[in-house]
């Protein structure tokens, strides 16, 4: 059995560089230095729980996050789990994670093309949409166009 107060706190995961993971989270507001977490995670129904394999830890040793790579996430939907331990003892966590946020750091636009006419005191620029791990429309893209005289 556990503690009250011993689940982790403010759970969340950034995917960045299409295929790249990191999951954070604070430990438990009662959670001891010799209280250990594990993440467990699956991208999908269809595929296997694994546990992390990459952890970030705190300066007690303890688990704060997990690094992923290769990460593809099909939907929208990624179940993830959170078991803890003290002293070798389980404790009893509030396990699955079903309040979370999944951000992306898109890469920049790919391909800028640039093409000004003296003449006329125009320029037409192109690009290609960034990479994304699970964005499908590139109409979901807004873009800024930042112009300097120089």
């Amino acid at each position: 059995a556990g503690m009250n107060g011993t689940a982790i706190e403010n759970f969340a995961c950034v995917i960045f560089n299409v295929s790249f993971m990191n999951c954070t989270w604070h430990v438990g507001s009662t959670a001891t230095e010799d209280t250990q977490y594990s993440l467990y995670w699956r991208p999908s129904e269809k595929e296997d729980v694994t546990e992390c394999q990459n952890y970030i830890k705190d300066n007690c040793g303890r688990h704060i996050g997990c690094r992923f790579q290769n990460v593809t996430i099909e939907n929208k939907y990624a179940y993830f789990l959170v078991n803890g331990s003290r002293s070798g003892q389980n404790l009893l966590l509030n396990n699955s994670i079903s309040d979370y946020i999944i951000a992306e750091k898109l890469t920049p636009p790919l391909n800028v093309t640039v093409n000004c006419t003296e003449a006329s005191h125009r320029c037409s620029i192109w690009w290609q949409p960034p990479l994304t791990s699970h964005v499908k429309k590139s109409s979901c893209f807004q873009y800024e166009i930042v112009i300097e005289n120089k």
